[in-house]
């Protein structure tokens, strides 16, 4: 196929980087241009950041120039690490330019007519695109990806639905780099737990309805299940790990479970699509696993992996899942939505 152009906005920031990051000798993408602030706009992407990741700044990215958050010159299809503060403009000047608009930030999540998608959970979401470009007059588009913890959650309870699922319960422990640079100041969270993370416990909860849910008859039909979330930052560097309990409609047993976990499969696996993980949810039966040190880097980070299975005195059933935030959660979840969009041909 011919090889896509694609573009960053927030490039300078931290999940900016990770989107540099995982582009890197993509098979599909071409990374030919960043956007940043008004401050970094004219300098050398060098000039413009300082690199936080692990090793060094990509050489071919060094010496792109940074461009302005505004629509002209950018390739069609661009990945948004924009902050919240400005992404609802700058994402919508680009989707009403005729850009696609790949999005990690939250704006625009839980609008009626915006897919809110993780791959092997709900493709058939994206059919929304045509009612949302109808009813704004967008030449463009803009899907989203959920928040870091949501998409752990959604992909481990995704192969359960075959079961029925009428209430979750679930607490997360987050990895610090989802709080970003410079994050939790450390004499706050060094051999400590910080229980509160502002406006993730109610991301979770609505977002994973809508995820889990439907889109029929023009409208997205949330899971009718009641979801709720308890959310907690942790001094682990990378990975988020959720505990869940769950009520199933049907009475499975554990094997039935582990089975429907680990056989788990949809779209992005039968297309081979680059970044899906060919078995997307591993179930581990070591009792002591998942681990964020051990675990969440396997499978370039975009595998979500469940374990410790076992009867739930009150909802039923209780396990574990673990994913990498910055990986499966943020950049990658990303670019994995917009490979999904190639192969629909929405990019033709």
């Amino acid at each position: 196929m011919q090889r896509i152009e694609v573009g960053v906005l927030g490039a300078t920031g931290m999940v900016g980087q990770h989107f540099i990051r995982f582009l890197q000798n993509h098979p599909w993408f071409d990374l030919t241009w960043v956007g940043a602030s008004d401050r970094s706009a004219g300098k050398k992407f060098r000039d413009a950041t300082t690199w936080r990741l692990d090793g060094t700044l990509p050489p071919a990215v060094a010496d792109l120039t940074v461009q302005e958050c505004k629509p002209g010159n950018a390739p069609r299809l661009v990945f948004s690490a924009t902050d919240a503060s400005v992404a609802t403009e700058i994402e919508q000047s680009f989707a009403s330019a005729g850009h696609v608009v790949v999005s990690n930030s939250r704006n625009h999540r839980m609008e009626p007519d915006v897919p809110l998608l993780v791959p092997e959970v709900n493709p058939g979401h994206l059919a929304v695109l045509p009612l949302q470009q109808r009813l704004r007059g967008w030449t463009g588009q803009i899907v989203t990806n959920p928040n870091c913890s949501t998409v752990v959650l959604t992909m481990a309870l995704a192969p359960l639905k075959v079961f029925g699922i009428s209430r979750v319960v679930s607490t997360t422990m987050q990895a610090i780099s989802g709080a970003g640079y410079p994050g939790v100041p450390s004499m706050d969270i060094t051999a400590n737990v910080i229980p509160y993370i502002g406006g993730e416990e109610e991301k979770m909860e609505q977002e994973t309805q809508k995820i889990l849910g439907d889109f029929r008859d023009g409208a997205f039909a949330p899971l009718t299940a009641g979801v709720s979330a308890h959310c907690n930052r942790v001094p682990v560097v990378d990975g988020h790990t959720v505990t869940v309990s769950v009520t199933l409609d049907l009475q499975p047993t554990p094997a039935d479970i582990a089975a429907a976990l680990n056989s788990f499969r949809s779209l992005p696996q039968q297309r081979k699509l680059p970044s899906a993980p060919p078995q997307p949810v591993i179930h581990m039966s070591q009792p002591d696993r998942p681990q964020p040190r051990r675990d969440t880097n396997r499978e370039n980070g975009m595998a979500v992996f469940t374990g410790r299975l076992r009867p739930c005195p009150v909802l039923g059933w209780k396990f574990i899942a673990l994913g990498h935030n910055t990986i499966r959660g943020a950049a990658g979840a990303a670019v994995l939505n917009a490979e999904l969009m190639v192969s629909e041909g929405l990019l033709d």
